[in-house]
């Protein structure tokens, strides 16, 4: 892959885009895109490339979007040859649920989607039950206890009811309201030894009524079954359809309608609930009930639902049965957990073995992680042993904390909430080295285009960051396309290893896209601005925020030379005296030469407005000057506009500080009503500083700042005068 071809249109806000990359004699291009500058979109079209689907413009879906990525011999590079490294908020976007099994990124996210699948599935189960079920407990603890999984495992309970559930016909008790039986006052009362004697007179003599029953059968066909049998066939249209039910006795009998059912169902409970000696058991339960205040409520439910007392002789299975009631009244997402967690099984053991086959890859991604990046921790392998035995598939990773001389092994949990934000984030990089390290040995060549890779991070992990980056940059199968909008970052890369001639600028023309060849990356005051100072009208100009700071920092802000360049960055009443030949002699004595101005009486404010004027004309471009030069012109005219309109000579005399705004807030005093002439140096307020002030980042502000933006508020402030 010595060249790389790009022919964009419509890709996710790249409205066009055409150049071609020479890795033949250097691996790594560095982009610098200043923030909405289409680099997260050229990301994600190359992440498209790696994924194998089609780009589109979201926001303009209707637009026809081309995407051609060819190499040196016009094929299109294929996505395996692709891998992009996404900023850490966007790459490891995971929850806390997200394992520290060390598989490649494909390999971890499918494993993760997989578990992620079921794990919707179970919320979707778990919502709808708490529903069902009317209650306010844990229901996920609560089906682990009723089928006596441990630690609130409710899916190897749902599994092993399976069987049971396909071979249940009905949901009897899907009705019931949960939290009316099992409370901890209720249970406390169904143990006691009264309880337990009177319901166990009561459940005895109602058995032997349901054996006398014409119709009902204790243990099979009660008549809470009955109810529900003649509820569901009703629901569905049974008698509607004119079919018949044939109940078995001695003489059957045929039903045709739900009416005649219910009648039935109601005779034969009536013949059983009305029993002088059943009624007389059932005031024994009553009498223990109301001598207990707190049970009021489970008191009024049980009145209500007398038919649910025989279960309580067995409150153990009576909550299992709930349950699967609850489940077949949910029955298509009960199977979805099952269906989603059976599939799985079979691609996870897939994943493992081949994790396991990569196992001895961390060993190295271990040790550049412990050696290189700054963190109070250490990486270890805790189960080394077992997989190097084929005992377990995957290495599953643990963490030392180092505290002076102290160590202590503590897991995920632990260890994210005792690090900073910095520090947690470096455990991203993990996966990141996992994936160069696994191309690396299989030699696969590979193109990495990395997206704000350090971003978020500290400066020592930032830097070993770029260090990694740039040990790999030595590997003859890899490509780089490092993506930023840092331009500290793009700097010190430059520095480091990434050659001049491969750093490029984004810039739109005419809504195009353009990458050109970035200037000005390392000290553009020495190497170009400071030589041309005599010959460059803009360059000149550019230069004296500079000067003004090196004075600032050497000999301090009461400097009279320092006063005078401050008088060129803003207006006051001495700005238009200072001349073309005064401004030589500040430099020449900063710098100890002898150079001049080509018409030294002009004065250097209305030059600063002539040089602004082109500006407006000039091309687009990463041309700092002419973004320095507009931003002193629009506050100089800003200025002098409103200090024209005071008019206050005592007032503008008495500003020592934050000159713009002091001014702007005595405007708004004076002229309220002024409302667009506010509006227009409030955007001088917001969009100028730190373009003049460069003692900080350097240009960053500056090339975030669009040429046009700066055009138009320098023509809204020429407008005012």
């Amino acid at each position: 892959m010595n060249k790389l071809t790009l022919n964009l249109e419509s890709c996710y806000g790249i409205r066009a885009l055409k150049f071609e990359f020479d890795f033949s004699n250097h691996r790594v291009y560095a982009i610098y895109a200043p923030n909405g500058m289409m680099k997260s979109s050229l990301a994600q079209t190359f992440e498209d490339v790696a994924n194998a689907v089609p780009s589109q413009d979201r926001v303009f879906p209707a637009r026809n979007c081309i995407r051609v990525i060819t190499d040196e011999s016009g094929a299109e590079i294929p996505g395996e040859r692709v891998l992009v490294i996404r900023p850490y908020d966007e790459f490891l976007g995971h929850t806390e649920k997200t394992s520290t099994l060390l598989l490649d990124a494909k390999l971890k996210a499918e494993y993760e989607g997989l578990q992620a699948g079921i794990d919707k599935a179970k919320a979707d189960l778990l919502e709808a039950l708490k529903k069902q079920s009317k209650s306010r407990k844990d229901v996920e603890r609560e089906i682990s206890a009723a089928f006596s999984e441990p630690n609130a495992k409710m899916l190897p309970a749902l599994l092993g009811i399976k069987e049971e559930l396909a071979a249940q016909e009905a949901a009897p008790f899907a009705d019931v309201e949960y939290d009316k039986i099992f409370d901890e006052k209720v249970l406390e009362f169904l143990a006691t030894k009264d309880f337990r004697t009177a319901i166990s007179d009561y459940v005895k003599k109602y058995n032997e009524l349901l054996a006398a029953s014409t119709y009902f059968k204790s243990g099979t066909f009660n008549y809470y079954n009955a109810t529900s049998v003649s509820k569901s066939l009703a629901d569905n249209g049974f008698f509607r359809a004119n079919h018949k039910v044939v109940l078995s006795a001695d003489v059957p009998r045929e039903i045709s309608s739900q009416g005649e059912l219910d009648d039935l169902v109601k005779k034969e409970k009536e013949a059983i609930s009305t029993d002088a000696e059943l009624k007389r058991k059932y005031t024994e339960i009553e009498k223990l009930l109301t001598k207990n205040v707190t049970l009021r409520d489970f008191h009024a439910y049980i009145s209500d639902h007398e038919e649910l007392l025989p279960c309580l002789a067995d409150v153990a299975l009576f909550r299992k049965n709930l349950w699967k009631s609850y489940l077949m009244a949910n029955d298509r997402l009960y199977e979805a957990v099952v269906e989603k967690h059976e599939a799985a099984q079979k691609r996870k053991m897939e994943i493992e073995q081949a994790a396991a086959a990569q196992g001895t890859q961390w060993e190295a991604v271990i040790e550049i992680f412990n050696d290189r990046f700054f963190v109070p921790f250490k990486l270890i392998a805790r189960n080394k042993a077992a997989v190097v035995l084929g005992e377990e598939p995957i290495l599953d990773l643990g963490f030392e904390f180092r505290d002076g001389e102290d160590v202590a092994e503590i897991d995920k949990r632990q260890l994210l909430g005792v690090l900073s934000s910095g520090e947690s984030k470096a455990l991203y990089i993990l996966n990141v080295i996992f994936e160069i390290e696994a191309r690396k040995k299989a030699g696969q060549e590979t193109l990495f285009v990395i997206d704000d890779i350090a971003d978020s991070f500290d400066y020592k992990n930032k830097y070993a960051i770029i260090q990694y980056l740039k040990d790999i940059a030595d590997e003859p199968n890899f490509r780089q396309i490092i993506l930023t909008h840092n331009f500290d970052f793009f700097r010190t890369i430059n520095s480091r290893f990434v050659r001049y001639d491969h750093c490029l600028m984004t810039l739109k023309n005419g809504g195009r896209c353009v990458l050109e060849q970035a200037s000005g990356i390392q000290n553009v005051f020495a190497k170009d601005w400071k030589r041309n100072f005599f010959v460059d009208p803009k360059k000149r100009i550019a230069s004296i925020p500079f000067m003004r700071n090196l004075i600032e920092y050497t000999n301090g802000d009461d400097d009279p030379d320092f006063v005078r360049l401050t008088s060129l960055l803003h207006w006051r009443l001495g700005s238009s005296g200072i001349a073309e030949s005064d401004l030589d002699g500040i430099y020449n004595s900063l710098f100890r030469e002898q150079g001049s101005w080509v018409n030294g009486g002009d004065i250097v404010t209305d030059d600063i407005l002539q040089a602004a004027e082109q500006c407006l004309t000039a091309g687009d471009g990463t041309n700092f000057e002419n973004k320095i030069v507009l931003s002193i012109a629009i506050r100089i005219s800003a200025e002098r506009f409103m200090a024209n309109k005071i008019n206050d000579t005592v007032f503008l005399e008495g500003i020592s500080a934050n000159q713009t705004a002091v001014l702007f807030g005595k405007y708004r005093e004076l002229f309220p009503d002024d409302t667009r002439t506010i509006k227009i140096v409030g955007n001088v307020l917001l969009m100028t500083p730190e373009n003049i002030h460069l003692n900080s980042f350097m240009y960053e502000p500056i090339l975030d700042m669009s040429d046009e933006h700066l055009r138009k508020l320098y023509r809204d402030v020429k407008s005012l005068s």
